[in-house]
């Protein structure tokens, strides 16, 4: 009885251990909890901090990005010249900084509206100052907006140095077309031909010409170029040069490729060419009638280079070669046959395909005709496919023949 009365208290303090444990294991899970959310709450209340900041940071980012720009013109009252007008002078303003300039034009003040910042009435002073406004202010929001685009910023300094052309570098038309060329000579003899670089040299020299003549300078800036350029570039290759409307069209695609090269290049954001309709030339038949050759075989030509652009036009109505053919033609693209007969053995420039021709009487005769005047293994001494294009015109004329061009021979 007393065993079992000692059992019962060690069983009571066990169980009250236990309880004891247990409640300090509560109290501290309670406390752990309570520990982790005031962390929690700290975390969260820092963190609503930094967003405050960050958020604060970025609406002053923002109040900085939003600046304010604007363009007002003005008369200088205090400056009246000798003919009584004042200077009209302009007022760039971004974020409060201020860039005065001129505008190289004088108004009467009496004519004057200080609100609108323009001229009143419509007399020829008012209509040329507020055209010169127009003019100004489209240029000033041009510059200023490629200044954010490019650089991301901008001061009401930087707009009037661009105005001016002051650090601002121009991407000029010449410039561009003479790289272009002197990078294609350089291809020459590999994947291009010469004649085709005499081409291009040929059209920047029209196109210098016309620069100085129509504007007075030596090069233009490629974002001057427009619809108005092409169609006077056009007016003055059709009527100062009389040129016919195929050779035109070289010269204007030649033209559009240098203004593709500057878009691929980043220098030119637009085609001006978008809006042009060149005009296609009439279809010249293709070959030459019988009599007609017969005629330029027969007319007697006092002229030696005349003559021999003639027997080489012949020389190519009887063979079927190309200019350029007939230029590479070398003594070892002559063969003999065992029958005795004359042959041509060819690989064309334009197709690479090989060629093999019989040569009849006359154009044998024609290469002994010429025989003694090489001065190299070249069968012919050519000349200029231009220089014969106005040889050809002189024959047309005396046989009456409508028009030729070289590339009838071969079709004849």
């Amino acid at each position: 009885m007393r065993i079992s009365t000692k059992n019962y208290k060690i069983d009571k303090a066990m169980k009250q251990d236990r309880e004891n444990n247990s409640n300090n294991n509560n109290r501290n899970i309670n406390n752990n909890i309570r520990i982790n959310n005031d962390n929690n709450i700290r975390i969260n209340n820092e963190n609503n901090y930094v967003n405050k900041n960050i958020n604060k940071n970025n609406d002053n980012l923002n109040k900085k990005r939003r600046s304010t720009f604007t363009v007002l013109f003005y008369v200088n009252r205090d400056k009246v010249k000798q003919n009584g007008l004042c200077p009209v002078m302009g007022r760039i303003t971004i974020d409060t900084k201020v860039a005065q300039f001129s505008s190289k034009t004088d108004v009467d003040s009496t004519l004057w509206d200080i609100k609108t910042g323009r001229a009143i009435g419509k007399s020829s002073q008012s209509i040329l100052v507020n055209r010169t406004i127009d003019r100004l202010t489209q240029e000033i929001n041009k510059f200023y907006t490629e200044l954010v685009d490019k650089q991301g910023y901008v001061t009401a300094e930087l707009v009037k140095n661009a105005l001016y052309g002051i650090g601002r570098k121009q991407d000029m038309l010449l410039k561009l077309f003479n790289e272009h060329n002197q990078e294609f000579k350089l291809r020459v003899g590999v994947n291009r031909v010469e004649d085709t670089y005499s081409s291009y040299l040929r059209s920047y020299r029209h196109l210098i010409n016309f620069i100085r003549q129509k504007y007075g300078m030596e090069d233009i800036a490629l974002d001057k170029l427009n619809l108005n350029f092409i169609d006077a570039y056009d007016f003055y290759l059709r009527v100062d040069r009389q040129m016919q409307q195929s050779t035109l069209l070289g010269h204007l695609i030649i033209l559009k490729k240098m203004i593709r090269r500057a878009i691929h290049q980043g220098m030119l954001n637009r085609d001006p060419f978008v809006n042009y309709i060149a005009g296609q030339p009439e279809k010249q038949r293709r070959h030459l009638k019988s009599e007609e050759i017969d005629k330029i075989m027969q007319i007697h030509i006092e002229s030696k280079k005349v003559c021999h652009t003639r027997d080489m036009f012949i020389f190519c109505c009887f063979t079927g070669l190309a200019y350029s053919d007939v230029r590479n033609l070398s003594q070892e693209h002559l063969t003999t046959q065992v029958d005795g007969s004359l042959w041509i053995s060819i690989r064309r420039q334009k197709t690479k395909g090989e060629c093999n021709i019989r040569l009849l009487d006359i154009p044998k005769q024609i290469i002994d005709k010429y025989r003694t005047d090489r001065k190299s293994d070249k069968v012919f001494n050519m000349i200029s496919l231009a220089s014969i294009c106005r040889n050809l015109e002189k024959i047309a004329v005396l046989c009456g023949v409508e028009h030729i061009t070289f590339h009838l021979a071969r079709h004849s």
